[in-house]
């Protein structure tokens, strides 16, 4: 979709299709010259409710009149909602290009919403049907039309909403073309195209020479090679504090030799959602050319039963010493991030961030609506919750304790993957990544509940790409710093 701004009316534009708001307690702004938009309003046809659509046709367009709900609720969310909202009912009436009037007094926060809004409900994912597509329902063009320049909150959500759109790619994509190699494939691609970018990847014996210990059990199950995928933004003569940004890239998981049930067992190619979003934030970051430096660690790998598949009861000793009883081989994501989290703790990261669809409890707990956040620094924890709900991606901190660090004693080695007890199983998760940390700030986000079928009107069903915007949203953060 072509994405521009304006300072020109709408009815000034080659738009075919103009979507005004409207708040509770006020009128059009500006209505049509036969005032057809208020005269919606004033039959009762419209309403200023939130997400209240009605149509109408003046000067040779369409306009959809939507409510916004009261102005002092109305944030860069609801914008997105608003603004996928309005895309839908414009695809219905045949629209080829859309134009927003940004609401009177709008931030430009607000103008992003509206941009990321279309741009995430105008996704498809399309690459394995037969057959022509049909294009000719699709709009083709937005344009944001307000008062000021709104160029530069344009672009900026132009690159963050297709990075999202990206990871969704990456998210929906069968687990027999989504390959720990070809995630990998895809973060070597984007390095070559972008400016201070670099990436390195390492294969199985690469994993295993680390002694990455961890890691490298969740992966022999496999025939497909596992990746350690490490991605570098380093802008020209840029210095100080390194983020670090660490996902969970299970291409496919069946639970190993604790094997899942079949029911629903195709959605575990969502199990790389953490690593999706890691890889497009910081390709986002880059396009966006924050000055602020990242490091991403993503550990690609599969997780299968097979004759030499890692099994319960096993102990293995990860990268930084520690050994850990394998009581539940589905309990894998923990052991991939504990090495890449301890890798990037060794490559200089000075404040962490993982992403990881790591348990079902944060399901049963938090829903859809938000994702489970643990750390052990405060004011990190803090900021990283800020960033996150100023993305539109709200988190819920949970609780660390010595308490639940004591779950996870083990037996025979220094700590187990799983809990005997079904009791605080996301946050005894946390605590066991929490091991591998040293001394640096950390948060963990787990995002189960959070990463596909949403149920939002911008990411209803399939990979939502969720984490990408709260990680662009903590690096611009920092680089403001």
């Amino acid at each position: 979709m072509d994405i521009q701004s304006t300072t020109r009316n709408p009815p000034e534009t080659d738009a075919d299709c103009v979507v005004v708001g409207v708040f509770e307690g006020e009128d059009v702004a500006h209505d049509t010259p036969g005032g057809e938009l208020q005269a919606l309003l004033e039959s009762g046809e419209a309403r200023r409710g939130f997400r209240k659509l009605a149509v109408t046709h003046a000067g040779g367009k369409r306009w959809v009149l939507i409510g916004l709900g009261k102005r002092d609720e109305f944030d860069p969310e609801r914008a997105r909602v608003a603004a996928a909202v309005a895309y839908g009912r414009a695809g219905e009436l045949g629209a080829k290009t859309l134009c927003w009037e940004v609401p009177h007094h709008a931030g430009d926060e607000v103008v992003a919403g509206l941009v990321e809004g279309t741009l995430l409900r105008d996704y498809r994912f399309d690459r394995f049907k037969s057959g022509a597509k049909d294009e000719n329902r699709r709009i083709g063009a937005l344009l944001v039309s307000a008062h000021h320049d709104v160029a530069e909150p344009v672009r900026r959500a132009v690159v963050v909403a297709n990075a999202q759109n990206d990871a969704r790619d990456l998210q929906n994509t069968p687990a027999n073309a989504m390959t720990p190699t070809a995630l990998a494939d895809v973060a070597r691609g984007l390095a070559d195209e972008l400016d201070g970018l670099t990436v390195d990847v390492e294969g199985r014996e690469g994993i295993v020479a680390r002694g990455m210990g961890a890691f490298a059990a969740v992966a022999q199950g496999s025939d497909e090679d596992p990746q350690l995928i490490v991605l570098r933004y380093e802008p020209v003569g840029l210095s100080g504090p390194r983020l670090g940004f660490v996902g969970k890239a299970v291409t496919f998981d069946t639970g190993g030799i604790s094997i899942k049930p079949a029911a629903k067992m195709a959605e575990m190619k969502f199990d790389m959602s953490g690593g999706a979003a890691v890889v497009e934030a910081v390709a986002a970051i880059a396009r966006l050319g924050l000055p602020v430096r990242v490091l991403g660690v993503v550990g690609a790998t599969e997780n299968m039963p097979s004759g030499h598949a890692v099994k319960p009861g096993d102990i293995v000793t990860a990268m930084n010493g520690t050994t850990i009883e394998v009581n539940n081989t589905d309990a894998e994501g923990r052991m991939v991030l504990a090495d890449c989290l301890a890798h990037a703790v060794a490559e200089g990261a000075e404040r962490l961030v993982d992403l990881a669809t790591l348990t079902g409890a944060v399901i049963v707990a938090l829903g859809s609506v938000n994702a489970g956040l643990m750390g052990d620094d405060d004011g990190w924890c803090e900021e990283v919750e800020q960033a996150a709900r100023t993305a539109g991606e709200p988190a819920w901190r949970l609780p660390l304790s010595q308490e639940y660090a004591d779950m996870i004693k083990g037996r025979y080695g220094d700590i187990v993957n799983s809990t005997a007890k079904r009791e605080a199983m996301s946050i005894t998760a946390g605590e066991f990544l929490h091991r591998f940390t040293g001394d640096v700030p950390w948060v963990h986000l787990d995002i189960a509940g959070v990463s596909w079928d949403r149920g939002k009107p911008y990411a209803a069903k399939g990979g939502s790409g969720w984490g990408v915007r709260t990680l662009v949203e903590l690096a611009r953060r920092a680089g403001r710093s």
